[in-house]
């Protein structure tokens, strides 16, 4: 399984991508810069940290490994866990673990997992074909001065050519101008004549039209009320999550036929949709029922505190 290459496609368009039960990678968006040193410039990119103590699945490794490997998501999980612990073992024996354009894995001096970015690839959707290169300074020479006078000289004898045409064709202008000014003033008032008339024509039509229009309801349509279930309680017990919200509905028809009261609470940040096994008050009587389930039902089910009120 190539995992490093699922993990390099998620980081493209999330944020956060965990490895269930090992860790999850986090991206950060950096805006372009200019190094003035050497004087090369750099698109906007992504930075690349990892935290050790995100390993609650939420799903999105699992289900994009089972969709690329069309195997079921159970099958990816197992795959992942085989992973993990490949990667566990290989980390206690003092290895160095290489993901391929995401980064290296390695233990420190106090057996802490370290992570090194390969800084590789760029993983901000937003510079796509952009990439860093170099521009040297512009050396902006002064002007010759004598030049700048010799051309101003050569503007203002055009200037004072051209003042004789001018004063004659403004001449020309005021003599049409004052010839066409009365019929104009005709034409005009010719015009507001015919405009009025056809305004009043207009209005008398609408008015003929508004009244044919009018008409009255005697027997109106009962108004219709609806009554939606509304989801209570802020402590979710998370059945899955699914990029698919026909897959959603499929998996809550599966629970309901096995009796839980399974709800869709809506999409989480990274665009999948959250199946609930159920939703409590009390957060002991939450905690009791997730370690139920996960006895007997899911031992991946997890505990979701989010206020969907709000």
């Amino acid at each position: 399984m190539q995992l490093s290459t699922y993990i390099k496609d998620l980081l493209y368009r999330y944020e956060c991508v965990i490895i269930p039960g090992f860790g999850a990678f986090l991206t950060q968006n950096e805006s372009a810069r200019i190094d003035t040193e050497t004087e090369t410039f750099y698109p906007p990119g992504k930075s690349v940290s990892f935290n050790r103590q995100l390993q609650t699945n939420d799903g999105i490794l699992a289900n994009y490994v089972a969709a690329v490997e069309s195997c079921p998501y159970e099958i990816a999980l197992q795959k992942i866990r085989n992973f993990t612990g490949t990667l566990s073992l290989q980390l206690s024996e003092g290895k160095t673990i290489t993901l391929k354009n995401v980064g290296e894995f390695s233990l420190n001096s106090e057996n802490s997992v370290q992570f090194v970015p390969a800084n590789k690839e760029n993983f901000s959707r937003n510079s796509f074909g952009l990439s860093a290169f170099t521009s040297p300074t512009i050396d902006r020479s002064a002007v010759d001065i004598s030049e700048e006078k010799e051309v101003v000289r050569i503007l203002e004898s055009k200037r004072k050519s051209s003042v004789p045409i001018l004063k004659y064709a403004a001449i020309g202008l005021i003599a049409i101008t004052l010839g066409g000014f009365s019929g104009l003033k005709i034409y005009e008032g010719e015009v507001e004549k015919f405009n009025y008339a056809e305004k009043q024509k207009a209005d008398v039509l609408v008015e003929n039209q508004i009244q044919e229009a009018t008409f009255v309801i005697e027997n109106p349509l009962p108004a219709l009320n609806f009554t939606i279930p509304k989801q209570s309680g802020k402590y979710h017990i998370v059945a899955g999550a699914f990029r698919i919200e026909n897959n959603a509905h499929k998996k809550i028809k599966q629970l309901a036929e096995k009796g839980y009261s399974a709800q869709l609470i809506g999409v989480n940040r990274y665009g999948l949709h959250q199946v609930v096994y159920s939703s409590h008050e009390d957060r002991l009587d939450a905690l009791q029922t997730l370690r139920t389930i996960k006895r007997s039902e899911n031992k991946d089910a997890w505990l979701l505190v989010q206020d969907l009120n709000k």
